[in-house]
């Protein structure tokens, strides 16, 4: 079986989380399972793909191209997968990809036809997302989220543990009624709940190949579309002085940046920071909304003397505001940590260009 699933859905909806619990879930009791990390830096370490391998995953990265244009890249990492013995393939595409149903699935049947079996096109929505978008106060991003539902054959409510069970019920519910051609599974990547289910339901499912009624060219769209911008940084900080916290260090950088953001009335969906020490020990900070405390969902255990880092963020902000204000972060905090800084890459533009 060589069954390929892609997992759509917005910035913070837990695609990453998801797709590395999923893999790990299958590879244990249903077969052998791989993921692919897709985002648009050039040439860039992708902050996901870097999580997926720290995390034991069996991971794979596009870079620079969404899986939407590039057919030829990603069947090449399928049969690499395939070719190892995986039985299923998933990846994500870029945090506001819309149109992947007939760019990614209709593109493969067509240039591919019997290579690949297709598993149901599934779509992340997590429970805040959710709740803004049924009260009609998702704004520009809900006309984005509705456009990636109208995609979808299966939708999973993401980090379920944090809803009570009738809240889960009535959302899962207003989600049929709205989307009435999808399957609805709840799932948490942080329990487990679900996975069973999920597993199954990519197996044993198939892709509907629908053509969505979606007008890519409505302004409503364009504009939410033209109004966000993509940044991408790797760097390295070598420690002056002895070592330092390391988890202080990504809280404090998060929250520079996630007031800095907000004070400028822009906003950020989510911000991936991820920080390794040449031994593998790991820390990962989280912005999704500059409305929301930083999170920090893997913590170092160790202090740090030397540490390669990783910052990948989409946001509703200019461009160029939005890399004055990441570059003055990055060198304020980093001063006051009295770490010497090796930028390696760094990537950044405006989706409207």
């Amino acid at each position: 079986m060589k069954k390929f699933a892609v997992i759509s859905g917005f910035l913070g909806s837990g695609k990453t989380t998801t797709m590395m619990a999923l893999t790990k879930h299958y590879s244990a009791h249903f077969g052998k399972a791989a993921m692919i990390s897709n985002d648009l830096g050039e040439g860039v370490l992708l902050a996901d793909h870097r999580l997926a391998q720290l995390g034991g995953c069996r991971a794979l990265q596009i870079s620079d191209e969404c899986i939407c244009f590039c057919h030829d890249v990603l069947t090449e990492k399928l049969e690499a997968c395939y070719s190892e013995g995986c039985d299923l393939v998933v990846s994500d595409i870029p945090g506001f990809g819309v149109g992947a149903q007939e760019h990614v699935y209709h593109g493969l049947t067509e240039n591919y036809p019997g290579q690949f079996e297709l598993a149901p096109f599934t779509v992340l929505i997590e429970p805040r997302n959710l709740r803004l978008l049924r009260e009609g106060k998702a704004g520009d991003m809900g006309t984005i989220l509705d456009a990636q539902l109208k995609e979808a054959d299966l939708i999973v409510l993401s980090k379920c543990e944090l809803l009570v069970a009738q809240e889960r019920e009535e959302g899962l519910k207003w989600l049929a009624e709205l989307y009435p051609w999808t399957e609805q599974i709840a799932v948490s990547a942080a329990s487990g709940e679900g996975l069973d289910a999920l597993c199954l339901a990519l197996r044993d499912g198939k892709a509907s190949l629908r053509h969505p009624k979606i007008d890519y060219d409505a302004d409503d769209l364009q504009d939410a579309m033209g109004s966000l911008s993509e940044y991408y940084l790797q760097y390295r900080a070598l420690v002056c002085c002895n070592d330092f916290d390391g988890n202080a260090y990504l809280t404090e950088l998060a929250e520079k940046i996630r007031g800095a953001v907000g004070a400028a009335g822009r906003e950020i969906p989510h911000m991936k920071l991820l920080a390794w020490a040449p031994e593998g020990d790991f820390g990962k900070a989280d912005i999704l909304g500059t409305d929301r405390p930083v999170e920090l969902p893997h913590r170092f255990i160790q202090p740090c003397t030397d540490i390669a880092v990783i910052l990948n963020t989409s946001a509703a902000c200019p461009d160029a505001a939005l890399n004055a204000i990441i570059g003055e972060a990055v060198k304020e905090v980093s001063e006051k940590y009295q770490l010497e800084l090796t930028i390696f890459k760094k990537d950044h533009f405006s989706l409207g260009e």
